[in-house]
């Protein structure tokens, strides 16, 4: 770029990013998504280092972010400034700040070797030789380049690790014990002043008590909203037709500066306490972990999970291991915050303009981003359900490329007033299908839109859609629905259900297109050399799926009642059906009361079988299953007795399994006599562990030598009430999963 071209695209950035904060911190409505304002800095710095003279003294990347301007709160000097943190947001860059550390460490201490020889050899020549030969010669390495070979893995060099909690900072301020006053961050160095309203907070002390209660103390931490409590707010905003908020971090902003502290109180806000700020009077520190400890001792929460390491590996062992767990939390994090644990190495190392030297954020991959919301489509699953989705312009989210993003059903839509044409906000969160949070407003021209619910299905059949009373969802209620006739077979060959290996998406769409399958009786009616004329088929693959299909007819009771698609039936109620009756046909004759009755069925489930049966359809399907051979008798002889086959038994389930919801799971638990409690304890039995499962439940079962399931495991156990072979690990010899130190190895950790 021309010199002219350079000078307004850095303009251009410092205005946008100005206005991006605005919309941030002072109106709590963010246009575009954290990772995409990384950006904006990341490529001002980028010009700014090419050429320094571009640099003006507001910029942002010369500042702290955030500002306090507004007239609602009074406005509070810092007096210790509150610092951003500077960023890495890959490995390479994080070893990178690691190594800077050691090589400004190490030429600090050769320059205050130089000094004390220089020193020394002034007072007298002899004590210098005696300071030459004991130390090596420190003029001599003063000179040396030192970034040649960095202390990698000096063991002086230790570093606190905390998760990078996604709220609001704040500063608390306690006089002679009592609390006295609270800010938020503002700009750094102004902030506003939120007494009355952090206050409302249960885990803010009113009064500190003991004997090294400082005159003066100032505690830094972040104000955030729990998962749990955020759901809870949006569902009270939604039954008051208000918009719901877009994530906690906004919801939690905008709870902290409610001009009614009583407001405030209702919206469940939480605190992680991290820092000391201005102190006058009681104890002194000589490192950070001791800092956390004293304020836990005084009563302020400290996160749980921080911990203190020895080196760079370690460090990088925690970040990795919290990129992977980040959604085992009850709140949201966004990176984690590494620092220098040696209060007296932090003070040699110093402050860049904007932040500390010796702390830095490591931010994890983004989850949120913003893109144009191309249309909004409907898609019907296997049960008739209509879903509303918005059809995106592909956008790099969460690790994947996102084109399509669910919007639920028509009150989500109608709530979060998204319109064709809207930038929106999207959202991918680990494994959860991308979710669009809602619309950027401050792009949206007047006069759009809204978006209404159609009538029709959008299958050949064109069947109305309807929203049966008292239900969120539209459904196609046409029995020739080819969409759900296609999604039916699919559900019935899954492997939750009749477990037709051969069996996929395409060879039942390749069957149904021959007009050789349109439902799923008429898959043990094959006309098998027809099969075996089909394009790509031959003998051996039409050989293959007879057997898959064949061997299907043996499976359990309670597989084929999942095969059936019965709405709301899992595999753990069709277990209790299976068990409760014993046999298919006292199913089909039982009133909806005693299928009820059955332990792990209950009224909605009930019901849900009882319509399914009603239907004359339905009826015929089962018939023609029945005189195809299916297994039809349960595991029991029809009693009703209880199964006992983990009686005593104490089973943890944690993380997602693929055939059973977390509610089914301990359903199927409890169904057989046995336990299913939240926690692992030195009474748990096993612990199944699923995706995504919680760090803390898996550590604790390697600590105390628990057997760890998989999901084969784990229907091994249901089945057997025995555990398979080999599922008891090797003691965990102090680490965590994912190589973090256990809780109670964790030097400094309160």
């Amino acid at each position: 770029m021309a010199d002219r071209e350079i000078e307004q695209r850095a303009a251009a950035l410092r205005a946008e990013i100005a206005e991006h904060n605005r919309r941030y911190y002072e109106l709590d409505e963010p246009s575009v998504s954290d990772a995409e304002y990384d950006e904006l800095v990341r490529e001002l710095r980028a010009l700014e280092e090419e050429y320094p003279e571009l640099i003006t003294p507001d910029s942002p990347t010369q500042q702290v972010s955030g500002r306090a301007v507004t007239t609602v709160f009074s406005p509070v000097v810092h007096s210790v400034p509150m610092t951003s943190l500077d960023n890495a947001f890959d490995e390479a860059e994080l070893r990178g700040w690691v190594e800077r550390i050691h090589r400004r460490l190490a030429g600090k201490a050769a320059a205050a070797e130089a000094r004390a020889l220089v020193e020394a050899q002034a007072a007298d020549p002899a004590d210098a030789r005696d300071v030459a030969d004991a130390d090596g010669d420190a003029a001599a390495e003063a000179a040396e380049p030192a970034v040649a070979t960095p202390a990698r893995d000096d063991p002086g060099v230790g570093y606190v690790c905390e998760l990078k909690i996604d709220g609001l900072a704040i500063s608390i301020r306690y006089e002679g014990g009592r609390y006295v006053r609270a800010a938020t961050r503002g700009d750094g160095r102004t902030g506003e002043d939120v007494t009355e309203n952090v206050r409302t907070l249960a885990q803010v002390p009113d009064r500190l008590t003991g004997d090294d209660v400082p005159d003066v103390l100032e505690v830094r931490g972040e104000v955030y909203m729990a998962h749990s409590a955020f759901a809870a707010l949006n569902e009270r905003q939604v039954e008051a037709g208000l918009r719901p908020f877009v994530n906690p971090r906004n919801a939690a902003a905008g709870a902290l500066r409610q001009k009614d502290p009583t407001v405030t109180a209702t919206r469940e806000l939480g605190l992680w306490t991290y820092q000391l700020g201005a102190t006058e009077g009681g104890p002194a520190f000589t490192t950070h972990a001791e800092t956390l400890a004293y304020l836990a001792g005084l009563g302020f929460p400290v996160n749980p999970e921080i911990r203190t390491v020895a080196g760079p590996d370690d460090v990088v062992d925690y970040c990795v291991h919290w990129q992977k767990h980040r959604h085992d939390l009850d709140y949201e994090i966004d990176g984690v915050v590494v620092k220098v644990d040696d209060l007296a190495r932090r003070r040699l190392l110093g402050f860049t303009s904007k932040a500390p030297r010796w702390a830095i954020a490591y931010k994890f991959p983004p989850e949120e981003r913003t893109t144009k919301l191309n249309d909004i489509m409907v898609s019907i699953g296997r049960t008739g359900r209509a879903t509303p989705y918005a059809v995106l312009e592909p956008v790099f989210v969460g690790g994947v490329t996102v084109s399509q993003a669910t919007l639920h059903n028509e009150d989500q839509v109608a709530a979060k007033d998204v319109r064709k044409g809207d930038t929106v906000i999207v959202r991918r969160a680990g494994d959860v299908i991308p979710e669009v949070l809602g619309p950027v407003l401050a792009d949206r021209p007047p006069g759009r839109r809204k978006w209404v619910f159609p009538t029709t299905c959008p299958c050949p059949v064109g069947s109305q859609l309807v929203r049966p009373e008292g239900e969120a969802e539209h459904r196609c209620i046409h029995p020739e629905c080819p969409i759900q006739r296609q999604g039916a077979i699919e559900h019935f060959a899954s492997r939750g259900a009749m477990d037709i290996d051969a069996l996929g998406e395409k060879r039942i769409a390749q069957l149904i297109a021959a007009d050789m399958v349109r439902s799923v009786p008429d898959l043990y009616e094959l006309d098998w050399d027809r099969v075996a004329a089909l394009d790509r088929m031959g003998a051996l693959s039409a050989s293959n799926l007879r057997a898959a299909i064949e061997g299907s007819r043996q499976r359990p009771l309670a597989r084929l009642l999942v095969g059936l698609n019965i709405r709301h039936l899992g595999p753990a109620g069709a277990e209790a059906l299976a068990r409760g009756f014993g046999d298919l046909d006292r199913i089909r004759a039982a009133s909806t009361e005693a299928l009820a009755a059955v332990e792990g069925v209950g009224p909605v489930i009930a019901e849900a079988v009882t319509t399914w049966l009603s239907e004359p359809a339905n009826r015929e399907l089962l018939d023609r299953l029945v005189a195809a051979g299916l297994n039809t008798r349960g595991p029991e002889d029809g009693d009703g007795r209880r199964s006992t086959t983990l009686a005593g038994l104490s089973i943890v389930v944690t993380g997602t399994l693929e055939g059973y919801s977390r509610d089914e799971a301990a359903a199927a638990i409890k169904s057989r006599g046995g336990k299913s409690p939240g926690s692992v304890s030195a009474k748990t039995t096993a612990v199944v562990v699923g995706e995504g499962p919680g760090a803390s439940k898996l550590t604790k079962a390697e600590e105390l030598g628990v057997p760890i399931l998989d999901e084969a495991g784990f229907e091994h156990v249901l089945e057997t009430g025995e555990l398979p072979t080999g599922s008891v690990p090797e003691p965990a010899g102090g680490e965590a999963a994912g190589g973090q130190p256990a809780a109670a190895d964790a030097a400094g950790a309160p």
